[in-house]
């Protein structure tokens, strides 16, 4: 059974998703198929992206479950190596992901992230450093990276 419940961050509203013991979607859209249920892992990742919002989190410590093809997942997990404040490319997605040539389909795959926040597509820029595309709006992006630059100095 799949579980969604729904909080107010500082960018607007989250659904967060788990099945199965292990976070699989949190995305500013409800999750078709879930039942609405506030369970405890849904609560802990609630409360480690308060954290983040409050700059006392730089990495996240849950159980993620994201379905995807092979090449997303490789790309997905690149994202979580990208260290907290900075960014990588597109390019730097594919390559990391294995085909350097693949830039499109890594942005498809930031695109396509069911965890957006924790697993950080925000980080993921053009190869030109400028922000482009963001499932939740480019406003969304921008907010996360500078709330980023601002706490980065504190990392712990």
């Amino acid at each position: 059974m799949k579980y969604v419940y729904s909080y107010e961050f500082p960018v607007g509203r989250y659904y967060i998703a788990e099945a199965d013991g292990a976070i699989t979607d949190i995305s500013t859209y409800t999750v078709e198929g879930a039942q609405t249920k506030e369970t405890p892992l849904i609560s802990k990742a609630a409360e480690q992206i308060r954290e983040y919002f409050n700059g006392r989190r730089k990495a996240f410590d849950l159980p993620l479950n994201a379905v995807g093809t092979g090449f997303r997942k490789r790309v997905w997990d690149a994202m979580l190596e990208i260290p907290y404040g900075e960014t990588k490319t597109y390019k730097d997605m594919a390559e990391l992901a294995g085909n350097v040539k693949a830039c499109r389909a890594a942005g498809g795959a930031c695109g396509a992230n069911p965890i957006s926040i924790v697993i950080p597509c925000h980080r993921v820029i053009g190869s030109d450093d400028s922000l482009t595309g963001y499932g939740g709006g480019l406003h969304i992006k921008t907010a996360l990276l500078e709330l980023e630059q601002r706490y980065r100095r504190d990392v712990y």
